[in-house]
């Protein structure tokens, strides 16, 4: 694993020479040793297509590219970082979310719409978040970016996972995904703006979700 978490906002990454890794522009804090930083037009492993892709879906967030022999440290805007360990499965998250990831792993676009039909869409509406979701796939190291920390929550067939919307982060696994709605106790006392829906996630792997309703 490239990643070590320094404290809650801080990670740091070791950079090896023949080894990629992908950053949020604007992300590097300070670095030793011989590490170079390139403005990356394709936006990750991929190839022009899943470029095209991204930015058609306004999934094209900015990245870097950090090549060399060194340590780097990352952070942006004070948010926590949770650093997520793939061993060939999928991770699904917003790409304003992404503060770092290996170069080895593939990078992609899902349409929300796929996992969910309308109920996928209506999601993009009502978090304010784009139809498309970033994807990752393969092995290595995803640091992402919440507000006020992260917890992962384990998903397994006939237990599945009901979130808030606007307190998703990202999810990995064979994970299905619908939003619901329901009329709760938010409701009752008066916090209706939103939260009678319901991101109902069933499946096998885990979600990822943070201790804030505030969008990065």
């Amino acid at each position: 694993m490239p990643f070590r978490e320094i404290n809650s906002k801080m990670i740091e990454a070791t950079v090896v020479p023949g080894q990629k890794l992908f950053s949020q522009r604007g992300a590097m804090l300070a670095y030793r040793g011989e590490v170079s930083f390139t403005p990356n037009i394709q936006g990750g492993q991929g190839g022009f297509a899943s470029m095209i892709g991204r930015r058609v879906a306004g999934e094209a967030t900015p990245l870097m590219t950090v090549e060399g022999s060194g340590t780097v440290m990352f952070g942006h805007g004070g948010h926590h970082i949770q650093v997520i360990n793939l061993a060939g499965d999928t991770l699904y998250v917003e790409a304003d979310r992404l503060l770092a990831f290996d170069g080895s792993l593939q990078q992609g676009t899902m349409f929300m719409g796929s996992q969910g039909g309308v109920m996928g869409m209506v999601r993009g509406q009502v978090t304010g978040q784009g139809l498309f979701t970033t994807t990752l796939k393969g092995h290595g190291a995803v640091a992402v970016m919440a507000h006020g920390g992260v917890i992962e929550l384990p998903i397994s067939p006939g237990r599945d996972i009901h979130v808030d919307p606007q307190a998703y982060v990202a999810h990995h696994g064979d994970v299905r995904n619908k939003l619901s709605t329901a009329v709760g106790w938010r409701d009752m006392v008066g916090r209706g703006s939103g939260e009678a829906f319901q991101l109902e996630l069933s499946g096998n792997g885990a979600v990822y979700v943070q201790a804030s309703e505030e969008k990065l």
